[in-house]
């Protein structure tokens, strides 16, 4: 737990995440939302990113010690997925929303082998149908999915219904309650700002209909 709330208090400093309850966003989905997450921003603070990765590296020690190839999804998880497979001195691969529509048409980038085990890196997961896809990618090109190790999730339950019907294990460094938690012990959020994200997270697809 005390992991879970570092990351989510670094993601909170660096503004990855932005939490305004009043002045909800909107996603690419069409949902409107008071919180949104660009991991992205992490990369630009060396002691964020480095922590990110060492706490990606002991999941991954601690879980897939086995670990043969590290995977990123594109976009948002290729440069921690660099990191981590470059400090655990392991070949990396990362995977394409959709292949190339010229030269090879490749949707997984570099080197990977038959029944390589790999550890996919995602940056952030909301309902797990691109991290689902990318491990359907590796699958496709043969390779062994050990599971996926996200930096952050919402905590959907479509996301766990997704993760369980592809039968790929997922875990987090961080997560929604664990943000929340954090976010009005630390004066981020007031006791109504919280109701308000923890009602959203209940129904979000139609949490302003």
């Amino acid at each position: 737990m005390e992991t879970r709330k570092e990351i989510a208090s670094l993601l909170l400093q660096s503004n990855a995440i932005k939490l305004e309850p009043a002045k909800p966003f909107t996603w690419a989905s069409g949902w409107k939302s008071p919180i949104y997450c660009d991991n992205r921003k992490t990369l630009s603070y060396p002691a964020v990113r480095n922590y990110i990765r060492d706490s990606f590296i002991k999941k991954i020690n601690d879980l897939y010690p086995q670990a043969e190839l590290i995977a990123g999804v594109a976009t948002g998880a290729i440069a921690h997925g660099v990191l981590v497979a470059d400090k655990m001195k392991l070949p990396f691969v990362y995977v394409r929303s959709e292949a190339k529509s010229h030269g090879l048409t490749n949707i997984i980038e570099g080197v990977t082998e038959p029944h390589q085990k790999v550890v996919v890196i995602e940056d952030l997961v909301s309902t797990g149908g691109s991290s689902i896809k990318a491990v359907n990618a590796l699958r496709d090109a043969g390779c062994s999915v050990l599971g996926l190790i996200a930096i952050f999730s919402y905590g959907f339950p479509q996301a766990d219904r997704n993760f369980n019907e592809a039968e790929c294990r997922i875990d987090t460094l961080s997560d929604y309650n664990s943000l929340i938690e954090l976010a009005a012990e630390n004066g981020f959020i007031n006791d109504s700002q919280a109701a308000i994200l923890g009602k959203w997270r209940l129904d979000p697809e139609n949490w302003m209909k």
